[in-house]
């Protein structure tokens, strides 16, 4: 885990290097500032020293310069006035010193040459560069007639390109006639010069179209060279040669280069083979980032050389004849570079100053000093002004004594010019840092309050805070020469309002700012190392706290860059998902929470594992008739180790295009000794295996066939057995093509009846597993045995299998068979075993056939199939589960073999005793009643024995379903239903049944039934419902409701009061009908009045009610007209359902009626 922090306003000094002398002044950028001094001129812009222009175009050489007031401009010429306004090519553009050269019409080296510009004001003057303008040239290549160059194969060859010179130095590249460029290789490549090497030639380096490019990149032109024919020949064998070198020659050789440039180093070599070549430094190391080998390890490039780089650097080129070395001593020079540039001085009258300008190379650069262009021997002098070295020194400096120097160092690889002024000035102190800024640091860090101020003489600072009138100074402040306050370590206590004064004898100037002190960014749960297999998903989690007063904003990187444009990645307030994992998702991931002040940052790394590379360039080495050497080389273990190489084969000569597991090995090693086969064509392929999984296959081996040879074994799996009774079948796994060793397989087979035969009968067969002898006795056993063979000899002696000739069936049946009735479902055979010779083959058990005869029931006379049981092995019993009881069964007993079943003994017989009955075959309800139920039932199917009785338990079940005391009735087996009197009416009662004999009960069946409801008042009440006089009545009855819910309305709202009897004559019915007198009792209910259904339904023959249509509808059962109140109630009554619960196999229809009152 790499963790990064970083804080806005770190310990950043803004000390001002004011030279040696603490009184210079630096001239203030503040434009405001700037305009109102006086300021010599100061080169802004200016071309480069060595300036190729295009013929094509015009000529701009520039030259910008600031000061006050604006300077004008001029320029030399080969050191000498060019006079612009003469020139009428020439022009200078306003307010500016860039000179443009229009040249249409005119040659451009007509204006070559070094040029010089000058800026001028009343303060000073300054210059800009010599530039030397150069005009760009790519001349066309000189014509010439190649002839083709013949060359004996395998001899070492140059094509020489020899462009033309141009200015820039042209790029060079070989190419065909096609314009694709010719292939290169440690063998065939291009030198720092162009030109083309063979270290030896191959016959298919023969062709006519050998061809040198020149392309000049400042005019973007391409010069074609002839193209040369090179022809190869071969005059017989090749001879091998040591290497030798062809650039540069001998052992030894110098090197010069400049500091800053690029080293190259070029080694180029012939030999057969080929030369392979390397480098080292002889007095140190390569320089690390900045050292690279390149074409084919010819050449060492060094870029941006420094002086460390000098030294001695030797080429090492060897084939496998010779080895020979060239050493390269490598110096570097140096043109001038600066140690220290002169910067500009603003003095005060009377203050002192000196310009320093340091310069330093290799050789060592001499110093020239020039003011205002002028060299400075040359200059009026002054006597405030010393000059030492590369030094000036000032001493009390006047009023107008303001110009430029200039400084040139200078050696024979360059020089360098600086300009710097002095600039005597008086003003009044003025502080530059906005009014009111506020500084926001971080706790614990270094705090800078600007105070930028500028005068002359230069201002003395101090400072305030809040309304203390002392000055800030010692523990924890520091003041710096420019005025900057620094608060070593900032916390919370040193927020507040700070005061900078500015002082010089001219005045005072002052200042207010700000400081608040803020807390620091913290990661404070950061995103961990990962692993992740391809296709998974990853979170990295990064949980921030900060200072609540700052805005923050959390960015994610990948490996320091930006995160890929893609939709996997999810950035979430404090976390990044990446989904669908790839390979090029690895690497390292980098949460930064950044505010306005600070910014902390975590990072972790995301390693994507998957399966490995296949691995490469698989070879076979220490090749012998039973082994060999493979070796090879792993691919990319994909960032998870390699556990261990599987090694693979396919034999093309006897099962080709399947592979095999051979052997592995472990995952550090990248060889294996393989044990072979004979009379194989072995090809070898590797896999690789990580965590992850196998790699594909790698490339197979080339074929290596291994020579036949005898079988090493014989054939596996031998056994021997009959299929008939007269005969023997030898059978064999035969060997496989890889066991085989050889062509011509065939098997000898031999066999010999066990401890009778001395002598082994044998044939020879090939292409067959088996063999079959005939004509053997039954069931003998005989000794087989298979021995290999093949055209080169015969296998090991072969092992001896026993085995038996085929069997026959059993001659003679079980003796003194025997039968044990144990209870009335199982019983025990015994029988006496059979001799073993009767048997005739291997001896499987015993079977036991039996089947049941007839139930000894007279009811049950049926007669059930044959079954049998098997005893396996040698046994003398056996029994029999599952019978019937109370039947007659019969069975026999017979030995059985592999071939099959002998004869049956002779068939005997027993009886079971009585068991317990099965179930009833039927119980149901016949007859509901009020008070009474009938029921029927059926005997059981299986009786088992003689029946007894049967038990008859009930009990009643409530709304709730609980149940009652149970009733036991005991009945005689002679009947097949009863009734059962002065039960309840309309309640549920649930009934038991079973069967018994002598041995016990059976089991039971249920049935469930409910008694009917008493019929006479439902009757009578719909008689009542429909007669006029109670129809009548009810309307009256409901009118008069009616009438006083409206009196009772009207007194409430208006409070009057009405006499309730005028509202009913009023409003009497005027359908009205008296009852008849003897209707007008509804009647008592009684238990013994006759039952009727209503009218209008149906009652079948069992007496169960069923409804015509839904429960709601009651028309249909008060005569075919329902009779309704006024408010649309209806009178009448209801008839409820019945309800029935079945068990076991007896279904019996049960009626109820129910009787629901009427309001």
């Amino acid at each position: 885990m790499e963790r990064t922090r970083t804080r806005a306003g770190a310990a950043v000094f803004l000390m001002l290097i004011l030279g040696h002398l603490g009184n210079a002044l630096e001239v203030p950028l503040d434009p405001k500032v700037l305009e109102e001094l006086a300021q010599p001129p100061t080169i802004t812009q200016q071309s480069p020293k060595d300036y190729i222009i295009d013929p094509r175009e015009n000529i701009v050489i520039h030259c910008e310069a600031k000061g006050k007031p604006h300077p004008s401009f001029s320029w030399t010429r080969n050191g000498t006035h060019f006079d612009i306004d003469q020139d009428p090519k020439a022009t200078m553009r306003p307010r500016s010193g860039t000179l443009v050269v229009d040249i249409s019409g005119e040659k451009a080296e007509t204006y070559e040459g070094v040029y010089q510009c000058t800026a001028r004001n009343k303060h000073g003057a300054a210059v800009s560069n010599n530039i030397v303008i150069r005009q760009s040239r790519s001349p066309l290549w000189s014509k010439e007639r190649n002839e083709p160059i013949r060359v004996q194969e395998g001899e070492a060859l140059v094509l020489h390109c020899r462009p033309p010179a141009g200015l820039p130095p042209p790029i060079i590249f070989w190419m065909d006639i096609n314009f694709q460029r010719l292939p290169q290789s440690s063998r065939v490549f291009q030198a720092l010069n162009g030109d083309l090497y063979f270290s030896n030639v191959l016959k298919e380096d023969s062709r006519n179209d050998y061809i040198c490019y020149a392309r000049f990149p400042h005019t973007q032109t391409i010069q074609q060279k002839q193209p040369i024919t090179l022809l190869v020949l071969n005059h017989g064998s090749v001879e091998e040669r040591k290497p030798t070198f062809l650039i540069p020659s001998g052992s030894s050789s110098s090197k010069m280069v400049l500091r800053g440039q690029v080293l190259e180093l070029e080694c180029i070599t012939e030999g057969l083979p080929t030369p392979e070549v390397s480098w080292s430094k002889l007095s140190g190391e390569f320089p690390d980032k900045r050292t690279s080998i390149v074409t084919f390890q010819k050449i060492l490039r060094i870029v941006n050389v420094s002086d460390a780089d000098a030294g001695e650097y030797r080429c090492t080129a060897h084939n496998r004849l010779a080895s020979i070395h060239h050493t390269i001593r490598v110096t570097v020079k140096a043109a001038p570079y600066w140690i220290t540039t002169p910067r500009n001085l603003v003095l005060a009258p009377r203050e002192k100053g000196q310009l320093i300008c340091r310069a330093s190379g290799t050789p060592k650069p001499t110093i020239n000093w020039a003011m205002n262009g002028i060299p400075i021997e040359n200059s009026p002098e002054d006597s405030n002004r010393k000059v030492e070295g590369d030094t000036i020194i000032f001493e009390e400096v006047q009023t107008g004594s303001s110009a430029v120097y200039q400084c040139n160092a200078s050696n024979e690889y360059g020089y360098l010019l600086s300009n710097a002024f002095v600039n005597v000035l008086s003003e009044t102190p003025r502080v530059l840092t906005p009014a009111n800024q506020v500084y926001q640091v971080i706790r614990n860090n270094h705090a800078l309050l600007d105070c930028s101020s500028f005068g002359s003489p230069i201002p003395k600072i101090t400072w305030f805070k809040d309304s203390q009138s002392s000055t800030l100074e010692g523990d924890p402040y520091m003041l710096h020469e420019n005025g900057t306050l620094e608060i070593y370590v900032a916390q919370a206590l040193n927020s507040g309002k700070y005061i900078c004064v500015a002082r010089n004898t001219l005045g005072i100037a002052e200042n207010h700012v700000y400081l608040e002190v803020k807390e620091p960014t913290r990661i404070l749960k950061q995103p961990k190392y990962k692993v992740a297999q391809r296709n998974m998903n990853v979170v990295f989690e990064c949980k921030v706290k900060h200072d609540p007063t700052l805005i923050p904003i959390m960015i994610w990187l990948k490996d320091n860059g930006e995160l890929p444009d893609d939709e996997r990645f999810l950035v979430d307030s404090d976390s990044l998902t990446i989904t669908d994992v790839t390979e090029n998702d690895a690497g390292t991931y980098t949460c930064i929470m950044n505010t306005t002040l600070d910014h902390d940052s975590a990072s972790a790394e995301l390693t994507v594992v998957e399966q490995p590379d296949p691995p490469t360039d698989l070879e076979l080495t220490d090749m012998k008739p039973r082994s060999v050497q493979l070796t090879w080389i792993p691919g990319d273990e994909h960032k998870s180790p390699i556990h261990k190489f599987v090694i693979q084969y396919t034999d093309s000569l006897h099962d080709h295009g399947h592979w095999h597991n051979l052997t592995h090995v472990p995952g550090s090693k990248t060889t294996a000794h393989l044990e072979l086969s004979p009379y194989v064509h072995y090809s070898f392929r590797v896999l690789a295996l990580n965590a992850v999984g196998l790699s594909d296959p790698s490339n197979p081996s080339h074929m290596y066939k291994t020579n036949p040879a005898a079988p090493d074994e014989n054939p596996s799996g031998v056994k021997g057995f009959g299929t008939e009774h007269d005969n023997l079948m030898i059978l064999w796994k035969p060997l496989s093509g890889l066991q085989a060793n050889g062509p011509g397989l065939q098997y000898k087979v031999m066999w010999r009846q066990k401890d009778v035969d001395k002598n082994w009968t044998s044939v020879t067969v090939a292409n067959v597993s088996k063999f079959m002898v005939s004509g053997t006795p039954t069931f003998t056993p005989y000794e087989v045995k298979v021995q290999a063979i093949n055209n080169n000899g015969i296998g090991p002696d072969p092992a001896v299998v026993t085995g038996h000739s085929g069997e026959d069936f059993p001659v003679q049946a079980p003796n003194s068979v025997q039968v044990l009735v144990l209870n009335s479902t199982l019983a025990e055979v015994h029988w006496e075993p059979v001799p073993p010779k009767t048997v005739r083959g291997h001896l499987k058990g015993y079977k036991v056939f039996y089947w049941r005869e007839r139930s000894l029931h007279k009811h049950n006379p049926h007669r059930v199939e044959q079954q049998f049981l098997s005893f396996s092995g040698n046994k003398s019993h056996g029994m029999l589960p599952g019978l019937q009881p109370y039947s007659l069964y019969l069975f026999n007993v017979r030995v059985y073999n592999g071939k099959g079943e002998g004869p049956a003994s002779s068939n005997l017989q027993f009886e079971t005793p009585e068991g317990v009955p099965g179930p009833p075959s039927f119980l149901r309800i016949t007859n509901s009643n009020l008070n009474n139920l009938t029921l029927e039932w059926g005997p059981p199917n299986d009786r088992n024995g003689h029946l007894t009785g049967y038990i008859l338990k009930y009990q009643q079940v409530n709304n709730s379903n609980e149940l009652g005391p149970i009733e036991e009735l005991a009945l005689p087996a002679n009947k097949t239903s009863v009734t059962l009197p002065n039960l309840k009416y309309s309640t549920r009662y649930k009934f038991y049944f079973n069967a018994k004999t002598g041995q016990g009960a059976g089991p039971v069946i249920t049935e469930e039934a409910v008694t009917i409801m008493d019929e006479a008042m439902p009757s009578r009440q719909a008689d009542i419902a429909t007669q006029g006089w109670f129809i009548g009545l009810m309307c009256a009855i409901a009118l008069l409701i009616l009438v006083l819910l409206i009196i009772c309305f009207i007194k409430r709202n208006k409070g009057g009061k009405y006499p309730v009897k005028e509202k009913e004559d009023a409003h009497t019915d005027p359908e009205f009908q008296p009852m008849k007198e003897d209707d007008c009792t509804f009647g008592e209910y009684s238990d013994t009045e006759d039952h009727k259904p209503l009218k209008g339904s149906r009652t079948p023959s069992n007496g169960t009610v069923h409804r015509d249509s839904s429960d709601e509808s009651l028309v249909d059962y008060g005569g075919g007209d329902g009779q309704f109140n006024e408010d649309g109630s209806f009178i009448g009554q209801y008839s409820g359902k019945s309800s029935i619960r079945e068990t076991a196999e007896a279904h019996s229809p049960v009626n109820t009626t129910t009787m629901n009152s009427f309001v």
